[in-house]
């Protein structure tokens, strides 16, 4: 069936996309969005064909010729499939560089550009497999979008909190804790050392407990956290919901009780409710942590879908204080260079082309503040030296096992996460190779700190290494 798909394409009244849409000798200008995609076109079609479908059917095209396109200036409207690239060691593979004209997107709307971009072309039956892999957006579009409500300089103003990375804490187990015992927990983990806390991305107002009870019981942790340590500390509460009158009741609360920050689920609760969201906390002075719940769904097959590298930059875009963006070292998937080069993207002003970190454009983000690199996922104390390296200064390194299951409890694992993230730092600063000596300096802050050293003999030898499934693409 596969073998006579070209002739289907061409049989009478069928457009022939290429003859419109594929053109290798246009230079995209600045103002262009471009796109590159990762296709696996059907048997027998040319890949021409194919990208020029791509660039037809997520701009102006369609199957067919129309009388219409008669009605507008198609030349100035339509997407062009510009470059193609072989990928290396994946044969079928190829990458198709499409340029779409700024005219065919709305201003600030992250939505319109991804309902175009990953939109019906995605179910293209000429197309076997597709992926959106990076998306250059014009400065002229960046400078009309939101981005995140306060920045890393402002939220570090606002805790008072400099010189290292920021602490958490996801409260565990997920699920099945009263809003009283979930107050506790935060509270141990809070005075213990941490800087925040955190509702996992599930917890949103279930019958074991209500968000307004688990509100207010943790309000009243951090408030005796603050107290006892005269530290600024902060819980992420999390107000994703079923409806969006709900997420803004929750977001409202949470201000009342002079909460710092609250939390989103952005790809489940869809990039319209969370645009929204991150304008009402920049209105409000609120920080923003956001969870990537849904992307490995769509990020993680290496040759279908959306590469997270899109979804960073649309966030960041849309508007986040924090963003989920893997470990490299803990439980979830992510490969190292990857993953510094999206941390690049949430946290630079520009981000140079570099293929070794799977960076295919360069990207202006002009005077749009950064955004935090979250490390979540597995994590724990015999880590950090290598998180420290990875993330630097400017992340969250967020513990959940990590810090609840220490066998002395709660504040004990807060103490340990905290004792070894300074005792890197001053490592670094002082110039130590952390990669090198990130054991030896652990076990020397472990000979002062006993809640330090019981972490190590409970963790030091867990690790994650699976091998990594989206790889970057590198002959």
């Amino acid at each position: 069936m596969t073998a006579t798909l070209p002739a289907k394409m061409y049989q009478a009244g069928v457009h022939p996309y290429a003859a419109t849409y594929w053109d290798p000798g246009y230079r995209p200008a600045d103002t262009d969005l471009l796109a590159c995609f990762k296709v696996v076109a059907q048997e027998g079609v040319p890949r021409e064909e194919a990208a020029a479908a791509i660039a037809a059917e997520s701009s102006t095209g369609t199957w067919t010729t129309v009388w219409t396109d008669l009605l507008t200036d198609l030349d100035h409207y339509k997407g062009r499939a510009y470059r193609i690239e072989d990928v290396p060691g994946d044969t079928p593979a190829f990458y198709a560089f499409v340029a779409y004209p700024l005219d065919l997107f709305e201003e600030g709307s992250v939505v319109n550009v991804l309902t175009s971009l990953a939109g019906n072309v995605f179910g293209f039956k000429a197309i076997r497999s597709l992926r959106l892999e990076d998306v250059r957006f014009p400065l002229a579009f960046v400078l009309t979008c939101g981005g995140p409500p306060n920045g890393i300089r402002v939220e570090r103003d606002k805790l008072d909190k400099y010189g290292r990375p920021l602490l958490g804490c996801t409260i565990k187990p997920k699920l099945g804790l009263s809003a009283r015992n979930y107050g506790r927990a935060v509270y141990e983990c809070l005075r213990g050392g941490l800087d925040f806390t955190k509702d996992d991305e599930n917890i949103n107002s279930q019958p074991f407990m209500r968000w307004r009870d688990r509100y207010e019981a943790v309000a009243k942790a951090i408030r005796q956290a603050e107290a006892e340590t005269g530290e600024r500390k902060g819980h992420y509460l999390n107000v994703t919901a079923g409806t969006v009158e709900d997420m803004f009741e929750r977001a409202e609360f949470a201000r009342e009780l002079d909460m710092p920050i609250i939390m989103h689920d952005y790809l489940t609760a869809g990039f319209t409710a969370h645009a929204s969201l991150a304008n009402w906390a920049r209105r409000n002075g609120m920080l923003l942590h956001v969870h990537r719940a849904l992307h490995a769904v769509l990020d993680r097959n290496p040759r279908h879908g959306i590469h997270f590298r899109v979804l960073t930059k649309a966030l960041r875009l849309a508007g986040g204080d924090h963003l989920h963006s893997g470990t490299v070292v803990g439980k979830l998937e992510g490969d190292r260079q990857a993953t510094l080069g999206w941390i690049d993207l949430m946290r630079e002003s520009f981000v140079a082309e570099d293929r070794s970190r799977g960076i295919f454009f360069d990207q202006h983000f002009g005077h749009m503040p950064g955004v935090f690199p979250v490390a979540s996922g597995g994590i724990h104390v015999g880590h950090v030296p290598a998180l420290v390296d990875i993330f630097g200064d400017d992340s969250v390194l967020q513990f959940g096992g990590g810090t609840l299951g220490h066998p002395w409890g709660n504040a004990a694992g807060a103490t340990a996460n905290r004792v070894a993230v300074e005792a890197c730092v001053l490592a670094r600063n002082a110039g130590q190779n952390l990669d090198r000596d990130g054991a030896e300096i652990l076990r020397a802050a472990a000979g002062h700190s006993p809640e330090l050293e019981a972490a190590l003999q409970t963790w030091g030898d867990v690790r994650f290494e699976f091998d990594v499934v989206d790889k970057i693409d590198q002959a």
